[in-house]
């Protein structure tokens, strides 16, 4: 695993924009055209095989939860709860998620976080980077199903002839990428759909409805399940007929609670590292992380014996990720169904990625 420079293509900002790709260069440059990351084949095995394990594990400690109704250890509560239990027994499929993982090319690549309900940067990774690919012939292949596999997953979770909503913050550029590229996959899987923004829909008649009243089905909503239990329509949420993706009870894996929960099941698995809600528990420098943080918020690195914040906090041992001269890179492996399905590369200048953190494509030999 390399970063190498490459030669930008010249119309480069063009050729993404025409694929619908127009925050390449949103808060400074996103998208990276001049570089690559760049692995070998074994090191791609290595990468596909522990994101199936790892979809694993948490699909097995989702059910221990359940099993147990332990659901306080990941500060879930009874409503969230009531969902979970419903949608989990129900075995209400999921698309898609993203583990976030610390991998430099060589020992085990180490799950730093699992998104698992509203996971972004999927455009970029199942089709700008592939695109790029297919112009620049940098390297001779890139671990990327991830269009062919979501197309192919949609049959797996809708009933035949349903109609398909989607919502989200569409005023946010990545949201609405992310939204609209799902929505064209299921189109291309033979599905009717419809947008909508998230602040558009409404309550009628015991069922949400779009603008237009018509009742929604089946929704894809990008937007955390912790924030719609907030919501004003969230008691309408056990009686409403609506089927949701990502279903319930990914709330079970979308926190980072989960992770102390897996160290505690699968203690010292080479694709795990130590975490805990107690930072006494791990020896060395910890990552301190909010329980529902997103996009790198307030997440923290400490030595050990450091002063450290209080609250809903998750610690985890602190993996240094591939570090060269783009700054410190993360590997988003996708998952989709049960399937690990392709890679995207994010880098920053810094240890923590956030939403501003750049997306590189890959390569491999």
């Amino acid at each position: 695993m390399r970063r190498i420079a490459c030669p930008p293509r010249a119309d480069w900002r063009a050729r993404v924009e025409a694929l619908g790709f127009d925050f390449h260069s949103l808060d400074g440059a996103y998208w990276v055209d001049d570089a690559c990351y760049r692995f070998d084949s074994r090191q791609i095995d290595r990468i596909e095989a522990a994101t199936g394990e790892l979809h694993q594990l948490c699909l097995e400690a989702a059910a221990h939860v359940v099993e147990r109704g332990d659901y306080a250890q990941l500060g879930l509560d009874a409503a969230a709860a009531t969902l979970i239990e419903r949608s989990w027994r129900a075995r209400e499929p999921a698309v898609y998620g993203r583990f976030d993982l610390a991998y430099d090319g060589y020992g085990e690549p180490k799950l730093l976080e699992y998104n698992a309900d509203t996971p972004t940067s999927l455009f970029e990774a199942a089709v700008v980077q592939w695109y790029w690919l297919e112009d620049t012939r940098v390297g001779s292949d890139q671990f990327n199903l991830i269009h062919e596999r979501l197309v192919e997953r949609w049959p797996q979770v809708l009933p035949a002839h349903a109609t398909v909503h989607f919502a989200g913050c569409l005023e946010a550029p990545e949201d609405r990428v992310t939204v609209d590229y799902l929505r064209d996959t299921c189109a291309q899987a033979g599905f009717a759909t419809r947008l909508l923004d998230i602040a558009d829909i409404g309550w009628h008649a015991q069922r949400y409805v779009d603008l237009d009243e018509r009742p929604i089905e089946q929704l894809f909503k990008l937007y955390p399940w912790e924030w719609m239990l907030q919501e004003a329509f969230a008691e309408h949420l056990p009686s409403a007929p609506t089927r949701w993706i990502e279903p319930a009870w990914k709330q079970l894996l979308s926190n980072k609670s989960l992770l102390p929960l897996l160290w505690r099941l699968f203690p010292g698995h080479p694709n795990l590292l130590p975490a805990s809600h107690d930072p006494g528990d791990i020896d060395g420098a910890v990552v301190a992380k909010p329980r529902f943080g997103r996009e790198g918020e307030d997440v923290r690195i400490f030595e050990r014996g450091q002063a450290l914040g209080t609250g809903e906090t998750v610690y985890q041992a602190y993996a240094p990720l591939y570090s060269g001269i783009g700054g410190h890179a993360v590997l988003g492996a996708w998952v989709v169904g049960d399937r690990a399905a392709g890679l995207g590369v994010r880098e920053d200048d810094g240890p923590v990625t956030r939403n501003t953190s750049r997306f590189v494509p890959h390569c491999f030999d």
